[in-house]
């Protein structure tokens, strides 16, 4: 009977140890070269796949050689933060795949292509990372699907309204005034100052994400955005490696380092939640800041259809205030230094933008109906969005088997769009496409595109950041303030190195020689 036993185990055992292996042998082999045989009779070119790492460790040598090395205003800034994709493409043509691990990545830079990703979002969905602590940095409104994501869409939907966007305008005044004062008293009359403004404009738009969404002070908000910060980097880190299942588990310093992180981030931000919860159940009035909008808005859903079904949890309503935090600082962040930076290089423009916001302002504090009537300022912005995208590079993977254009596609292939690519083409774009010409959208988005989805700093269709009039309006307001009271050109020791850090940044800040006005 023992001896019977034994064998049962041991045969449970084996038949366990057989599915597992079969299982890490699909994953690492067999799966990928079925999709690789896939992608060629499709007609897609591509490396051979190679067991478990496939392109990886080529595509981390070239990003850490690229990363290495500053380059000259007229270098292609692609060169810089995707030099294996354009590697592939100079191989194998703009249709072509790569490998990140076992998994073919599939580039997509046709108009049309984008079109239909971008469309039919059912269909062409966020690709999460398969390591669980990529979601660390946040798993709010922009990487949910389908229903989830339509709830909490429009639930949020209220916040960014452009009526109650206008009334977050004295913040972004407040916090954009602070910083000039501040750069008042370091600077004196008639004489050059060298300031790096990336740190400057962190600090503000910080301040303005602070003031805006949670009603508190940058002081109270600091370490979120400095620990979202750090945890972004780990993000990056991990998107850039293949992940084998179960390594999360391992008490290794980033694993531990990153789970701190998100304690501290939650516990903040949950108490900011309670605070403002607490206030409002003592009937205090709703605030119209974003989180106020927000719950004032989610308490409105659940009413509605008598559940909290209908309604975010705690948990939900966290990670998209987690999602404020970053993603609402980063895009206007990154905006404002390149615009500066262009302006730099392009003092004509400068002075006709600076022309522009005295004659309609003067020295007087802006205001929303004068900044929807500043069209160079308008023309400069979406220039230096198309020339230094906030987003380089967007993901998608399609849920079923699609026939996309001409391309006969898998399910579950990743789906790589290239923005700076698609906004350097010169097929789209012209042969100026690398040239600053804020004229080219002088006459808006869509004539500059011809109809195209060739322009997708914010992305495009359903899924379009929902933070978008948010990040221009706070943009021109700071720029119309900065030209006011200060002209500006690039300092001897700028250092021109664009870096993909979730966003376009300067890896080496942005030093300017400032001069009051």
């Amino acid at each position: 009977m023992e001896i019977s036993y034994n064998i049962t185990i041991a045969a449970i055992c084996v038949a366990i140890l057989l599915l597992y292996t079969w299982r890490v042998l699909n994953w690492a082999w067999l799966k990928p070269k079925k999709l690789e045989k896939y992608l060629r009779k499709s007609g897609l070119k591509g490396n051979p796949y190679k067991l478990l790492y496939g392109d990886s460790k080529e595509l981390t040598n070239k990003l850490n050689e690229a990363r290495s090395k500053p380059i000259n205003f007229s270098d292609d800034i692609a060169q810089r933060l995707i030099p294996f994709f354009i590697d592939s493409i100079n191989k194998n043509g703009k249709s072509s795949f790569v490998w990140l691990g076992p998994y073919p990545i599939v580039l997509i830079t046709d108009p049309e292509h984008v079109k239909e990703i971008f469309t039919k979002n059912y269909v062409y969905q966020k690709q999460a990372h398969p390591n669980p602590f990529a979601k660390l940095l946040a798993i709010g409104l922009a990487l949910l699907e389908e229903d989830k994501w339509a709830k909490h869409r429009k639930i949020i939907n209220p916040a960014f309204h452009v009526e109650k966007l206008k009334h977050m305008l004295p913040a972004f005044y407040q916090c954009c005034s602070e910083m000039i004062s501040k750069w008042e008293e370091i600077i004196p009359k008639e004489t050059s100052v060298e300031l790096d403004v990336w740190p400057e404009l962190q600090l503000m738009t910080g301040e303005v994400i602070s003031r805006t969404a949670f009603g508190s002070s940058y002081e109270e908000g600091r370490i979120v955005f400095e620990l979202q910060r750090e945890q972004a980097e780990y993000v990056i880190d991990i998107t850039r490696s293949v992940y084998i299942p179960g390594t999360r588990f391992l008490p290794n310093k980033r694993n531990k380092r990153m789970l701190e992180i998100e304690k501290q981030v939650q516990t903040t931000i949950r108490h900011i939640i309670d605070k403002r919860l607490r206030e409002m159940e003592a009937g205090e009035p709703s605030k119209n800041d974003l989180l106020g909008i927000l719950l004032e808005s989610n308490m409105k859903e659940i009413e509605q259809h008598g559940s909290k079904y209908f309604g975010m949890t705690t948990i939900e309503l966290i990670e998209e205030c987690k999602l404020f935090y970053f993603a609402g600082q980063e895009a206007t962040l990154v905006l404002l230094v390149w615009t500066m930076i262009l302006l730099c290089l392009h003092p004509e423009w400068q002075v006709r933008a600076r022309e522009e916001v005295l004659q309609v302002f003067g020295n007087e504090k802006p205001n929303f109906e004068g900044l929807s009537r500043l069209k160079i300022v308008t023309m400069i912005l979406h220039e230096t969005l198309r020339l230094f995208p906030p987003v380089p590079t967007y993901r998608r993977r399609n849920k079923y088997e699609v026939k996309l254009g001409e391309l006969s596609l898998p399910a579950g292939v990743l789906l790589f769009i290239p923005t700076v690519l698609i906004h350097y083409d010169k097929e789209i774009w012209g042969e100026d496409a690398k040239e600053f010409k804020p004229e080219r959208f002088s006459e808006g988005v869509s004539k500059a595109t011809k109809g195209q989805v060739s322009f997708i700093p914010f992305g495009w269709g359903p899924r379009i950041c929902i933070g978008q009039n948010f990040a221009m309006i706070e943009a021109k307001m700071a720029i119309a303030m900065i030209l006011q009271k200060f002209s500006f050109e690039l300092s001897p020791s700028y250092t021109h190195a664009p870096v993909a850090i979730i966003t376009t940044q300067p890896q080496y800040g942005a030093s300017l020689l400032m001069r009051k006005l």
